[in-house]
């Protein structure tokens, strides 16, 4: 269970720094920037929130919470997947692309991890 919840909060902490990263290198107008602190803010609390589900579901040994928690998990991976290629597209971007990549391992460790644990009690 410690496995479980450690590897889902690294991969919270790895999309909140990468919020940072992007940014500071903010390039336009119509996205979320450190010069405006609000809107940075509620970007930081929304990801958190967005991440609340699987954390508190990591705690849980269930097997119909834990298939749930996967499922959860699969769109955070297809987001950080997402998040790779336009990291190359932008300017100063491998930093984006690099925690992309930890975000995406994380999460696929995190799934592994639960699955692992679904197939040893059958």
């Amino acid at each position: 269970m410690i496995r479980k919840v450690l590897l889902v909060f690294l991969a919270m902490c790895s999309a909140v720094a990468q919020l940072f990263i992007v940014s500071k290198n903010a390039v336009g107008d119509h996205v979320t920037s450190l010069e405006e602190p609000v809107a940075f803010r509620i970007s930081v609390i929304m990801t958190i929130v967005l991440f609340l589900p699987p954390l508190i579901l990591s705690f849980f040994n269930h097997s119909l919470i834990n298939i749930i928690n996967v499922v959860y998990q699969s769109f955070i991976v297809l987001t950080f997947i997402g998040l790779m290629p336009i990291g190359f597209m932008i300017p100063n971007g491998m930093m984006t692309t690099l925690f992309s990549f930890i975000g995406t391992i994380l999460s696929v460790f995190s799934i592994w991890t639960i699955y692992k644990y679904l197939s040893s009690r059958t």
